[in-house]
């Protein structure tokens, strides 16, 4: 019951949450001479740097492609899904040190932390997302319906960061080392995944044992939407699927048991 009474008591300071996302919005947009271009700049950038430097090495990796977007498509579609993935699990992961002195001073539910850092990622991915569906829309590269598909896989990615970062952001609370090394995984963890490079560029074996990094069938979902124009096996989700919901539920668990001390370590 303890859980239902965290929801409600966030669910009653929603005006605040809103109020916390609008105000990270325009802080950090609307306040700058290029607003919203700041929302895409650094994906646009890691896009046109891996697109220069990798697109004429990856090019056999397409051999049912004849656009010259293919790699392009194939890698916005894993950067997008990566930043979303990303920015949660980063903000997540500091929430409650970077705003310790709120959580002493003000009667604010703890949940209401995690939930303001997902509407503000949210926020920003909705942005680079219509940008990239523009973008498919100018070269004549629409999915159509299909791509409705991509909406389990963001629930998905949004749930494995929660989890992954609510849990190790209670641990950072009283372990500030946990932060530090995240950022420093988060590195490699990029190189696990195919967005740069796709799975047939790799060895059987070596891709096989990727597999087992959860944003790889997801990213390779996406992929498969925006530049196939299908939609692959759902059961290919089970297992990031089944993780998200295990790491969320380990975070509650982590979140509830700890809760009463993360105010006086702060």
């Amino acid at each position: 019951m303890s859980t239902v009474r965290a929801l409600r008591k966030t669910w009653g300071v929603r005006e605040y949450i809103v109020a916390s996302v609008k105000r990270d919005f325009v802080s950090r947009y609307l306040g700058t001479q290029l607003g919203l271009f700041w929302a895409v700049v650094q994906p646009l950038a890691m896009i046109l740097i891996y697109t220069l430097v990798f697109a004429g090495i990856m090019r056999p990796s397409f051999p049912d492609h004849d656009s010259p977007f293919a790699y392009s498509i194939n890698l916005c579609s894993g950067i997008v899904l990566w930043q979303l993935f990303s920015e949660l699990l980063t903000c997540s992961v500091g929430v409650f040190v970077r705003n310790g002195s709120l959580l002493k001073k003000v009667s604010l539910p703890k949940f209401a932390l995690p939930v303001i850092v997902t509407l503000t990622g949210l926020t920003n991915f909705a942005l680079i997302l219509a940008m990239f569906l523009g973008f498919l829309v100018i070269i004549g590269s629409w999915p159509g319906t299909v791509v409705l598909a991509v909406i389990p896989v963001v629930v998905i990615v949004v749930a494995l960061a929660l989890g992954l970062g609510v849990l190790l952001g209670t641990i950072n609370v009283f372990y500030r080392d946990v932060e530090q090394t995240v950022g420093l995984v988060l590195n490699f963890w990029f190189w696990l995944t195919p967005i740069v490079y796709t799975a047939r560029a790799l060895p059987d074996w070596l891709a096989a044992a990727l597999e087992w990094n959860p944003m790889w069938p997801l990213v390779h979902f996406a992929q498969t939407i925006f530049l196939d124009h299908t939609v692959p096996d759902w059961s290919s989700l089970l297992y990031p699927a089944v993780l998200a919901a295990v790491l969320l539920f380990g975070a509650l668990r982590a979140f509830r048991a700890l809760s009463a001390d993360i105010v006086d370590e702060l």
